[in-house]
């Protein structure tokens, strides 16, 4: 499993939802997400049919956070376009974890192919 390096230095789990496959299905269906779930590439994401409310970090090509918003369910949210990443957790994750515009994300993975 990939990891998510937060700009304290902390790291949490972090999926990676790297293939149309798996980005369409994002956090469909379930009932919440532990650590983060990272859709590339990705400048847009919907919460239609989500069980619970989300935040969304858009990050740049160099996971550089363009804004952060907190989705209800049953939202469409603007595509950002110059977001090549979305990054989702369950809704107070981003405050809690200081993850907000102009803040800088890394990804630590065992052994996926680079983002950027």
């Amino acid at each position: 499993m990939a990891m998510l390096i937060l700009p304290s230095g902390r790291m949490l789990p972090l999926e990676m939802a790297d293939s149309a496959r798996a980005r369409r299905r994002g956090l469909l269906g379930r009932d919440g997400v532990r650590g983060a779930l990272l859709l590339s590439p990705a400048s847009s994401v919907h919460t239609v049919g989500m069980r619970f409310a989300i935040d969304v970090a858009y990050l740049d090509r160099e996971l550089r956070v363009l804004c952060v918003r907190t989705m209800r369910p049953g939202r469409i949210g603007r595509p950002r376009p110059r977001a090549r990443h979305v990054l989702e957790a369950e809704a107070g994750a981003m405050e809690r974890w200081g993850v907000r515009r102009g803040a800088r994300v890394e990804v630590r993975s065992d052994g996926a192919a680079e983002l950027g």
